[in-house]
């Protein structure tokens, strides 16, 4: 009888374990009920003053950054100081969990073409390189806090047509 008993309620561990881990098994990896925290992103929340450096010139404009989609992205409403705005972008940083990278959505007064490229990031420290493989060349945009400074970098630099890597522009983002 005890054994019989025994053998029951093994059974019904194992039953209840297989169905627990079946019903974690089926668990996605992202969507609604998997929000997407990042401390280091959390920096980046607020209002900022951009100082963008290119090549010949130097341009001012205005971030402000907050998380939007029940926490699913960070959206950065950037814009340059003129009235109006000669340039202005939204850009959504999000996680794909299933490949274990950022993604960036960068959307601008350039238009659909300019927008269409994704750009897939991963992480190293306090920074965090994009990778936009543009139909003209790869371009790179390397995110970095200086948690010092409490200010972050973006650095952008792209492919010429001799494969040498060049700086297209740097951003210095210090709290408003």
């Amino acid at each position: 009888m005890r054994r019989k008993l025994f053998l029951t309620t093994l059974c019904l561990l194992a039953c209840f374990g297989w169905s627990q881990t079946t019903t974690l098994a089926q668990q996605p990896l992202d969507g609604r009920d998997h929000i997407f925290h990042d401390q280091l992103l959390d920096n980046l929340v607020g209002g900022w003053k951009v100082t963008r450096k290119f090549k010949t010139r130097t341009a001012e404009n205005t971030a402000s950054v907050e998380w939007i989609l029940n926490h699913q992205f960070l959206l950065i409403k950037m814009k340059d100081v003129n009235n109006p705005p000669q340039y202005e972008a939204n850009i959504y940083i999000g996680y794909d969990n299933a490949s274990d990278r950022y993604v960036a959505h960068w959307i601008d007064v350039f238009g659909g073409r300019f927008s269409e490229t994704l750009g897939y990031g991963t992480r190293s420290s306090n920074s965090i390189k994009f990778v936009f493989e543009y139909p003209d060349g790869p371009f790179l945009n390397t995110f970095t806090w200086n948690p010092n400074k409490k200010s972050w970098t973006f650095l952008m630099r792209q492919k010429d047509q001799t494969g040498k890597w060049t700086l297209f522009a740097e951003d210095t983002l210090v709290r408003k």
